[in-house]
C-alpha cells in the first residue's frame, strides 16, 4: 500500500479585526527629516543655516544608524502589543490513497475527504506580564528616540559651529575691507595735501604703509574665509566645487539670552535627550521587574479547536465527522529551580544600575550647563561693550579725519585713530564669535540646539 498526500498550512496570524487597537504609527521618526535629501543646487548660491542643517542630517551616517534603531524599537513595541491579541491557525490535508496487491495487476483507488484543523487561542489573564512587556517596549522606544535626538544634537552642534566659523570669517573679511577702504581714503587725503604743499612726503609714505598692511590683512581674511567654506561644504556633503557663500552676520543677542540659569536648568531636566533617555531607561527596567515576576504566576487562556474528518498527527478518517472543543486552560508554574526568582533579582538590580546612570547623567549635564551659562553671560556683555567700543572708535576716527584735512592734526593721529577703529571692529567680530560659541554650547548642553538661529 502506498499513499501520496497534498497539504496546505496556514501559519498563525493575529486577527485583523483587533489590529486597530494595537496599530503603531508608520514610524516614530521619519517626519523629523527632510522629505528629500537631494540638494543639487543652492538658490542664488546662498547657503542658509537651515539648508546646511538639512543637508547634514541627510548625509550623516550616525543619524541614519540611530534612526534605524528607532524603527527596530517600533517593531518590538508592536510585538509586545500583539501579545494582547488572540491567535488563529488552520491546516488542511487531502489524502489520495492507492492500494495494490502483490502478484496482481489490479489496484484500488480511494479518495478520502479533506481533513481540516482549526485552533483558536486567546490569553485572558497573566498577572500583568503583557502590560509590563508593552510598557518596557514603549520606554525602550523612548530611549532610542532620546539617543537619536542626542546624536542629532551632536551633529547639529558640529555643523552649526562650522557654519558660524564661516560667518565669522566672512565678517572678518568685511571688517578688514572697511579698514582697507579707510586706509585708501587716508592715502588719498595725504596725496592731496602733499600736492597742495600742506603735508610732508612722510605723510604719504606712512599712509601707503597703512594701505599695504590693511590689504595684507584683507587677503589673509579672504583665505581664511575660503578655508572655512571648504570645511563647511565637507561637513554638509556639498559636491566639491559647488559655488556658494554664507549670508552676512546679522545675529545679535536678544532678550532670550538674558534668561536666568534656573530656566535653562529646568528646560534641560525636562527636554535634554540624554536625560529623557536615561529616565525612560529606568522606567523600562522597572517594567521588566513586573514582567519577570508575572512569568512565575498562573495564566488563563481561552482555547477553541475545530476538527473535520480526523485529528492532527493521526490518519484520516474514511467517514465524515466534525469535532469542536471549547475550554479554559489554567497554567500554574509549580517549580522551576528558582529560575524566576533569580530573574526578578536580576531585574531589580538592573533598576538600581539605571537609576545610578540617570543621576550621573543629570549631574554631568547640569554641571555643563552652569559652565556654559557663565561663559554665555560674559559673552553677551562683551558683545554689547564691543558695540560701544566701535561707536566710540568710529567717532574718534571721523574727528581725526576732519582735523587732519583741516591741518589741525598730523598723519600719526589719524592713522592711530584708524588703527583703533580697525581693532575695535576686530574685537566686535571676536566678541560675536565668542558669544555664538558660548550660546551654541549652552543650547547643546540644554538639549535645545534646534533653537539656534
Amino acid at each position: 500500500m502506498s499513499a501520496s498526500r497534498r497539504a496546505w498550512q496556514v501559519t498563525p496570524i493575529v486577527l485583523a479585526c483587533f489590529w486597530s487597537a494595537v496599530a503603531l504609527p508608520e514610524t516614530a521618526d521619519e517626519a523629523a527629516w527632510p522629505a528629500s535629501c537631494s540638494f543639487s543646487d543652492i538658490p542664488n548660491h546662498e547657503l542658509s543655516l537651515v539648508r546646511a542643517v538639512d543637508m547634514a542630517l541627510c548625509s550623516n551616517a550616525d543619524i541614519r544608524s540611530a534612526s534605524a534603531s528607532v524603527r527596530v524599537r517600533v517593531a518590538q513595541l508592536g510585538e509586545a502589543r500583539a501579545e494582547y491579541l488572540p491567535t488563529l491557525s488552520a491546516s488542511a490535508t487531502e489524502l489520495h490513497e492507492i492500494t495494490s496487491y502483490p502478484g496482481s495487476h489490479t489496484s484500488a483507488t480511494t479518495d478520502t475527504a479533506i481533513a481540516l484543523y482549526g485552533v483558536f487561542n486567546w490569553r485572558l489573564f497573566d498577572f500583568g506580564g503583557r502590560h509590563a512587556d508593552s510598557k518596557a517596549a514603549a520606554k525602550l522606544l523612548e530611549v532610542a528616540l532620546g539617543t537619536r535626538d542626542a546624536t542629532v544634537q551632536k551633529v547639529l552642534g558640529s555643523v552649526v559651529e562650522d557654519y558660524f566659523d564661516a560667518v565669522t570669517a566672512k565678517a572678518l573679511v568685511s571688517s578688514d575691507s572697511e579698514s582697507e577702504t579707510l586706509a585708501a581714503q587716508t592715502l588719498a587725503s595725504a596725496e592731496r595735501r602733499l600736492a597742495q604743499g600742506t603735508a610732508a612726503r612722510s605723510d604719504s609714505l606712512q599712509a601707503r604703509t597703512a594701505v599695504a598692511r590693511a590689504r595684507l590683512a584683507t587677503n589673509r581674511a579672504r583665505s581664511s574665509y575660503q578655508t572655512a567654506l571648504a570645511l563647511l561644504a565637507q561637513a554638509v556633503g556639498l559636491p566639491t566645487g559647488t559655488p556658494y557663500f554664507v549670508p552676512d552676520d546679522v545675529v545679535t543677542p536678544t532678550a532670550e539670552d538674558d534668561r536666568g540659569l534656573d530656566a535653562w536648568l529646568d528646560d534641560a531636566r525636562s527636554k535634554h535627550p540624554a536625560i529623557v533617555a536615561a529616565r525612560a531607561d529606568v522606567e523600562a527596567a522597572q517594567a521588566q521587574v513586573t514582567s519577570a515576576r508575572s512569568s512565575g504566576m498562573p495564566t488563563i487562556d481561552l482555547q477553541a479547536n475545530y476538527y473535520a474528518n480526523g485529528f492532527p498527527q493521526e490518519g484520516l478518517s474514511a467517514t465524515r465527522q466534525r469535532d469542536t472543543t471549547v475550554g479554559i486552560a489554567i497554567t500554574i508554574p509549580l517549580f522551576d529551580g528558582f529560575l524566576n526568582r533569580y530573574k526578578v533579582h536580576e531585574a531589580e538590580a538592573t533598576v538600581g544600575l539605571k537609576e545610578a546612570a540617570l543621576i550621573d547623567t543629570e549631574r554631568t549635564t547640569l554641571t555643563e550647563i552652569v559652565k556654559a551659562y557663565s561663559d554665555a553671560t560674559t559673552a553677551v556683555a562683551n558683545v554689547r561693550d564691543s558695540q560701544t567700543l566701535v561707536e566710540v572708535a568710529q567717532a574718534s576716527q571721523e574727528s581725526s579725519k576732519r582735523r587732519y584735512e583741516s591741518g589741525a592734526a598730523d598723519i600719526i593721529e589719524l592713522l592711530t585713530a584708524q588703527r583703533a577703529l580697525a581693532d575695535a571692529r576686530q574685537e566686535q567680530v571676536r566678541s560675536l564669535a565668542d558669544w555664538r560659541s558660548a550660546r551654541l554650547r549652552l543650547l547643546a548642553t540644554s538639549g535645545l540646539l534646534s533653537n539656534i538661529s
